[in-house]
């Protein structure tokens, strides 16, 4: 082993630590590596490979296929069913789950979202693939029942990244790990251990164009934070969104801040935006890792229980006290005891009040 920087094949074999990992499972994190060798491939190649524009039909959710998506998810299929470690998996781009091996030998459950933010692929943004394993249950029914579990039974999670560099961060649940891709060895080095997010930030992460679908928790605490240093927040705060859920969550994990992909009113029946099981499960799990927190607003992410399979909610993750803060308004605003924000702009001196009173 090289003691500086181990490969993710060395990070994963080394008892040293005291913890030894199983091997199907060690062998299934890198079956997910070869995926993300595979599909970070595509996207360095982008136009040059025929890789970019839509695919021409639609996933379950009734979003346009990227071209990528399709291909990612082949990439998925063919590599993380290799090592007989997969007894079933849940993708973003079939509808129902797929059946890998009926043995008992296979342990475990994978759920991916193959091409996270395919949005961005024709503007050369980060792009990435978000994955979660779950233990096989010991009675497993080999139906979709199997994979509703909460978060908190992940026995791994992680995301790769298809940026500048190519990374793939992991957690088993010690610790959140950054390792980056060598594409002349083809392989993962450790470069980024024991990764942590700040507690306190200055920087949140929010589309700005739903304000008006915004629950009142939420309006105030982005008002609070636009108010800035003369508000009663005392500081200034920077905000940022990339459409891109990986890149959001390594943004945070690089350098603190927060995350808000809240409930909005948009389509009453749908509690959220994010899916439960292969988007937003896998990124809470490894920022908790990280020291920080993820919540749907009202509670803990990963105590979530999943009624199906594609599942949505409501996800908000990053620097711990934000995240407090904003479960706090939540909790506030549920008892009636909340003071609701009002933007300056529409108050009785601003202009827009003057011009509605004229």
């Amino acid at each position: 082993m090289h003691l500086d920087r181990p490969t993710l094949q060395e990070f994963l074999a080394d008892p040293s630590g005291g913890i030894v990992h199983p091997p199907q499972l060690a062998a299934l994190l890198q079956d997910v590596a070869a995926a993300a060798i595979s599909i970070a491939g595509m996207t360095t190649r982008g136009a040059l490979g025929g890789f970019l524009g839509a695919h021409g039909a639609r996933n379950v959710h009734g979003e346009t296929q990227a071209r990528l998506d399709v291909l990612a998810h082949e990439a998925v299929l063919e590599h993380c069913t290799r090592s007989g470690s997969v007894a079933a998996l849940v993708s973003e781009e079939q509808e129902q789950l797929q059946l890998v091996r009926a043995a008992d030998s296979a342990r475990y459950l994978l759920a991916v979202d193959p091409l996270d933010g395919s949005s961005n692929i024709d503007v050369n943004v980060s792009v990435g693939t978000i994955f979660s394993v779950l233990q096989r249950p010991d009675a497993p029914s080999g139906a979709h029942s199997d994979f509703l579990q909460p978060g908190h039974q992940q026995v791994a999670a992680g995301y790769a990244i298809y940026g500048p560099s190519t990374m793939l961060v992991l957690t088993l649940g010690h610790g959140t790990h950054g390792f980056t891709l060598d594409r002349e060895r083809g392989t993962f080095t450790l470069t980024h251990p024991e990764l942590r997010i700040p507690e306190e930030t200055q920087e949140f992460a929010i589309n700005a164009s739903n304000m008006r679908f915004w629950e009142a928790p939420v309006q105030r605490y982005v008002g609070e934070c636009q108010a800035g240093h003369g508000g009663v927040r005392g500081r200034d705060f920077n905000m940022r969104w990339i459409a891109s859920l990986v890149a959001e969550a390594h943004r945070i994990l690089m350098r603190g801040g927060v995350f808000l992909y809240p409930r909005d009113h948009r389509s009453p029946a749908r509690t959220g935006r994010l899916r439960l099981l292969y988007e937003a499960n896998p990124v809470a799990w490894l920022i908790e890792q990280a020291g920080g927190a993820a919540s749907t607003g009202r509670e803990r992410l990963l105590d979530v229980a999943p009624a199906e399979l594609h599942q949505r909610v409501p996800l908000i993750f990053g620097s711990r006290q934000e995240v407090a803060r904003i479960e706090r308004y939540h909790h506030e605003h549920d008892r009636g005891t909340d003071k609701p924000y009002v933007s300056p702009l529409f108050n009785e001196r601003s202009l827009f009040r003057a011009q509605e009173l004229a």
